[in-house]
């Protein structure tokens, strides 16, 4: 249901842009995410943005690391900015979707590596 995309290698101090689609027969999404992980830790959550389009970051992203949706496409993104090799990890996004009729669920995307070179 969730497709991300965007990741890469980039070096210490660049850009990328995470983007996340839901797809299928979405009645409503409510809260999007953006988590990363690295290998032997628990998964991170990074930035989140409610309907109300209020975000909230990791204290470690702050001031670089924006979260925002397209609601039309049912898309989030990260743009992320003056990338650290401590931001290297897999990222994955998480929406909740309510499908169709049925309960608002927590979708997870297949996740995307970003790696940061020093």
């Amino acid at each position: 249901q969730l497709q991300a995309s965007g990741g890469g290698l980039v070096q210490a101090g660049g850009s990328l842009r995470l983007s996340c689609a839901a797809s299928g027969s979405i009645s409503s999404i409510n809260g999007m995410g953006w988590y990363r992980q690295v290998p032997g830790k628990e998964r991170e959550l990074v930035a989140s943005i409610t309907s109300g389009l209020v975000p909230n970051y990791v204290a470690s992203v702050k001031g670089r690391f924006t979260i925002f949706m397209d609601n039309a496409k049912s898309t989030v993104y990260l743009e992320m900015n003056s990338l650290k090799p401590e931001d290297t990890a897999v990222y994955y996004c998480a929406m909740n979707l309510r499908i169709g009729f049925g309960p608002t669920a927590r979708y997870w995307g297949q996740g995307t590596q970003v790696t940061v070179s020093s």
